[in-house]
């Protein structure tokens, strides 16, 4: 039990966390891939249901290495550009004993601004977000019984998913 403490202890400490970052992307770089590291900073979450009995909950993040969001003019209003990223979905132990399934999406801090101010922007926010994991984890959400949980900025233990890209002049792919 001594050893297991040790462990989680180390793997909760911050500077061990950044000393792991640091190594990977050393790895990384020797590869010929950049590493970038997406803190999700957290917003506000979605509760909906997955295949109409599973809960699931959608973390809607912000972390400046997104894309700003951007409105195209067009005939009839605007069409708007948002980029995300989106984690892999996990599974996690409640403490009730119950599993429930996470799934981060996270945005430009911009976006997350202009949620907060219109409610219009926040329920775009929110339909983009339910299609990003429909479409990238193919499963299916119920759209129509997803709310936003009022007080919840987060549900889960944040994760810092990975940006990769090739460097310029780097390693062939294999």
């Amino acid at each position: 039990r001594a050893l297991f403490a040790e462990y989680a202890a180390e793997l909760t400490d911050p500077e061990q966390r950044r000393l792991y970052e640091e190594e990977v992307a050393a790895l990384e770089r020797e590869r010929g891939v950049e590493v970038r590291f997406v803190h999700p900073t957290p917003g506000f979450v979605l509760r909906t249901s997955q295949a109409g009995s599973r809960r699931c909950y959608i973390n809607v993040c912000s972390n400046a290495l997104m894309g700003e969001p951007r409105a195209r003019a067009e005939r009839g209003g605007q069409r708007w550009e948002l980029p995300y990223s989106l984690a892999p979905g996990r599974e996690e132990l409640r403490p009730a004993g119950r599993r429930r399934l996470l799934y981060d999406v996270v945005f430009h801090p911009a976006a997350l601004r202009l949620a907060a101010r219109s409610a219009r922007f926040r329920r775009l926010l929110c339909d983009t977000a339910l299609e990003a994991v429909e479409s990238r984890c193919g499963v299916r959400l119920d759209r129509t019984n997803a709310t936003v949980l009022r007080g919840v900025s987060y549900k889960g233990v944040p994760q810092a998913p990975v940006i990769r890209s090739p460097l310029p002049g780097g390693a062939p792919r294999p």
